[in-house]
């Protein structure tokens, strides 16, 4: 039967750090949606050999795929998929609650820096009923996470991967859906203070309207003479994080935009919390599904008023960065109730 878009499905198989590029035998189902997209180059040769219309003489040299999720629900239980392909593979902690905590801290230096068998790099089967290809060796070079008040945060992913070639034995069938519980953007917080304080302390309310932010994870393949026509080695340059924040048009957007103008630094923190864990304890630093982004760095623009139904909103634009006062980078803290993925 020809493909039909409801039986589209992506699966993807965490690769193991000794052998990646290489599928294990346990697969997930992405709860999104997304496409698969061969990059070969094919090359027609120019020659003069008499044909006007020219020859179909051709060559490929060079491999690659992409896939990129579109914009989908954000959930607890699968956040983890994308931070350890695009940040570094964090190991779960555990406290008085049930919660599992994985700590995603940007490297600052060359003594913390990350390799590639830091980062969780996964094959995909992708596909419809038609046909199902693959891509191992996968990577996230880049990831969005956006919302508004009244809906769910949003996530999105390009991944970078080797050569894409159908997959003859098609998807994993013994595979089911997980559970999962979307990230609501009303439910979120917003903090802002000061880079001597503690980010995370001063909650700013009834002024976050919506957030986009952007993050390159710096992380890109490399071709070299290497014996393959798809890339050799993956390895991390300057990643760059963008915080877009739209304001009520209030006394916090006035104060911030006069830290815009002063260039002083701030700390800020997005907090999403979600449904009350299986095990709670009063010791317990989570007690509840919890997203946390945390962000120093400077306003780098504001935006001239806008509105929104009639209100006055204005947005700005936050780039995140290295501060010697705080002595942090850009972070993320995930909390659920999943330990092995």
């Amino acid at each position: 039967m020809p493909g039909i878009k409801p039986l589209r499905k992506i699966q993807l198989s965490r690769e193991a750090h000794g052998t990646q590029g290489t599928a294990t035998t346990d697969y997930i189902i992405w709860r999104g949606g997304g496409t698969l997209q061969d990059n070969r180059e094919t090359v027609f040769v120019e020659e003069d050999v008499g044909i006007l219309p020219g020859v179909d003489r051709t060559y490929v040299p060079v491999k690659g795929g992409e896939l990129v999720f579109t914009d989908t629900p954000a959930t607890f239980e699968q956040l983890p998929y994308i931070f350890d392909s695009a940040i570094y593979l964090a190991t779960a902690t555990t406290d008085a609650s049930s919660a599992f905590i994985r700590t995603y801290t940007m490297p600052l230096q060359s003594s913390d820096n990350k390799s590639s068998t830091d980062l969780q790099t996964v094959s995909f089967k992708a596909g419809d009923n038609q046909e199902v290809e693959d891509m191992s060796f996968s990577f996230i070079s880049n990831f969005t996470l956006k919302g508004a008040a009244g809906e769910a945060l949003m996530v999105g992913a390009t991944w970078k991967g080797r050569e894409v070639t159908t997959d003859a034995a098609g998807f994993d069938t013994t595979v089911t859906l997980q559970s999962v519980e979307e990230i609501l953007f009303s439910k979120g917080k917003i903090y802002i203070d000061a880079v001597g304080g503690t980010i995370g302390t001063t909650q700013v309310t009834k002024t976050l309207l919506g957030a986009d932010l952007a993050w390159d994870t710096g992380w890109k393949s490399e071709n070299t003479a290497d014996g393959r026509l798809d890339f050799s080695f993956i390895k991390q340059v300057g990643p760059e994080v963008v915080l877009d924040v739209r304001f009520e048009h209030n006394g916090t957007a006035q104060a911030e935009k006069a830290a815009w103008r002063a260039e002083t630094s701030r700390l800020l923190q997005l907090k999403f919390e979600g449904s009350a864990l299986t095990t709670t304890d009063a010791a317990a630093t989570y007690d509840v599904n919890t997203l946390i982004v945390n962000l120093p760095g400077k306003w780098e623009s504001f935006s001239a008023l806008d509105e929104q139904d009639g209100d006055d909103i204005v947005t700005g634009t936050f780039r995140s960065r290295y501060n010697a006062t705080s002595g942090t980078g850009p972070e993320i803290i995930l909390a659920n109730e999943t330990e092995t993925l």
